[in-house]
């Protein structure tokens, strides 16, 4: 049985980094919309109220049964939860004379399990418009700061009602005992034994599989990434050979990527057939140069092709996936999925023909848990380290029309960057890099020759999830050098020019 922590989403930007400092903490935990009705179950050990964009004396204001859940669980409000909290209990929340927002320093008033290790003052991260003015009759106050009265408090009861509220973001990194308050509130006041590991969640999921699969078979698209090479090792080592893979060379993969995932494939022991359909794609790609239309045309021909060789194996009725997390919590958010900005870099769907049932073992996962997930399965280090890239692939960082000629100088282009970021030990350093060729001509001199030829834009960027992103402070001796290597070693390319936009406002692919 795995020790469960609820976290109910009230709409805040911090919720997923609740969920991962549990999840640090070796604690299993899921998030779930606030109006959705909680299942209690032996299991479930405690529940966290999140942050909301919303103050609690809205008309339309997202509300819960605080006293109801108390009465089955210990639970822990985080500003807004913990401002519903006081409200619910009769306290006082009003707005803040003047907004709250940035590093203060908490002064620990009372001492509490939750202070454990904690020092009796330190920086924590705050973000509200509301404060709590007044705390409930039975509530005592643990912590202040200087500009609010009650910056943490609890409502004293047996073991399994005490409440707790923290008027600051533990969750974040700026708030220097957060993770050790958090961990407090997981062991010593919902008594969970931190017992989640990677060796832990494989051998449930794989149990889990067996029990879902039975004696069926699994087909199953393939990307060379990492998501979709754990869950189907995950998969593999659950029913074997009865998972078909198929890894599909739609023409705009990285430099040899092809042979190379293949290869990995067959160390790793996977059953996966590959296909060539790179002239297909560039049929289909020919004089389309809106990004948009690129994208759904890669992803309708994927489709087509995927959907052709799944009806060449016998006996298929399920369909593996690699969803993780974020993905799901997106689709499940308080505020519905976010406006589209560009379509999804992944597979969008399946045609209707295609009636199968999904298994998708990663999907309360977080990437960095993929990845040491991946790691204890005995994937080797170097696929599991590779950069996110789009489903789209190079399609979308060759600006304009796609042809062979410019996917085979793209390759090439992005090769020496690439291959330059790892022996200059700078690879594993930034979270996403790659070429773009820009649909720009230039002059240049090239011995005592004139040429004229295109432009190739290098973009790196440091992330934790994709969602904000810095571009990376590369070296510039660094720069110069793939610089010169590119212009000397790929025909067609004679000025390299670095992008320095970061997330917001620019998105971290060009297309």
């Amino acid at each position: 049985m795995t020790e469960k922590i609820l976290i109910l989403d009230f709409g805040s930007q911090y919720t997923q980094l609740i969920a991962r400092a549990v999840r640090e903490a070796n604690v299993y935990c899921e998030i779930t919309p606030f109006n959705k009705p909680i299942q209690y179950s032996p299991e479930l050990k405690g529940v966290i109220l999140s942050g909301s964009p919303f103050s609690v004396n809205d008309a339309n204001a997202p509300i819960v049964d605080v006293e109801a859940i108390s009465k089955q669980l210990p639970v822990l409000g985080v500003c807004y939860g913990a401002q519903l909290t006081a409200k619910t209990f009769g306290g006082k929340v009003e707005r803040s004379e003047k907004r709250e927002y940035g590093r203060a320093q908490l002064k620990i008033k009372q001492q509490d399990v939750l202070w454990d290790n904690v020092k009796p003052e330190s920086q924590v991260w705050m973000s509200h418009g509301d404060s709590i003015l007044q705390t409930p009759a039975d509530f005592e106050i643990l912590g202040v700061t200087e500009s609010i009265p009650v910056a943490a408090f609890k409502k004293n009861g047996t073991e399994a009602n005490v409440i707790y509220g923290l008027q600051f973001h533990p969750e974040v990194y700026h708030s220097e005992y957060g993770k050790k308050i958090i961990n407090n509130f997981l062991v010593k006041v919902c008594g969970c034994t931190q017992d989640w590991t990677p060796a832990h969640f494989i051998s449930d999921t794989v149990a889990q599989l067996k029990k879902q699969i039975g004696d069926r078979k699994v087909i199953m698209a393939l990307s060379g990434g990492v998501d979709s090479t754990v869950a189907a090792t995950l998969i593999h080592k659950a029913i074997g050979d009865r998972l078909f893979g198929i890894f599909v060379d739609n023409g705009v993969l990285r430099k040899d990527e092809f042979g190379q995932v293949l290869e990995t494939y067959n160390q790793i022991g996977l059953n996966v057939k590959g296909i060539d359909a790179r002239e297909h794609f560039y049929t289909k790609l020919a004089g389309k140069t809106n990004p948009e239309e690129k994208r759904k045309i890669i992803g309708k021909t994927f489709i087509d092709v995927f959907d052709e060789e799944s009806h060449k194996i016998e006996g298929i009725g399920l369909l593996g996936q690699g969803t993780i997390y974020p993905d799901v919590i997106e689709s499940i958010s308080v505020h519905g999925p976010s406006v589209t900005i560009k379509s999804h870099h992944n597979v969008g769907g399946l045609p209707d023909t295609m009636k199968l049932e999904l298994v998708e073992p990663l999907r309360y996962l977080f990437k960095d848990e993929v990845r040491r997930v991946g790691a204890e399965l005995g994937i080797p280090h170097a696929m599991l380290s590779r950069h996110p890239f789009p489903g789209p692939g190079l399609a979308i960082r060759i600006l304009g029309e796609i042809t062979e000629e410019k996917v085979k100088l793209l390759q090439e282009a992005d090769a020496v960057y690439i291959n330059g970021l790892k022996s200059f030990g700078l690879y594993d350093k930034v979270w996403q890099a790659g070429a773009i060729l820009l649909p720009v001509k230039s002059v240049g001199v090239m011995g005592d020759e004139r040429t004229y030829e295109f432009t190739v834009a290098l973009r790196a960027v440091t992330s934790v999830d994709g969602m904000t992103a810095d571009w990376a402070h590369l070296p510039y001796e660094f720069l110069a050098h793939i610089s010169n290597e590119i212009i000397n070693n790929v025909r067609g390319i004679n000025r390299v020019v670095y992008d320095i936009s970061s997330k917001p406002p620019a998105t971290i692919e060009w297309e």
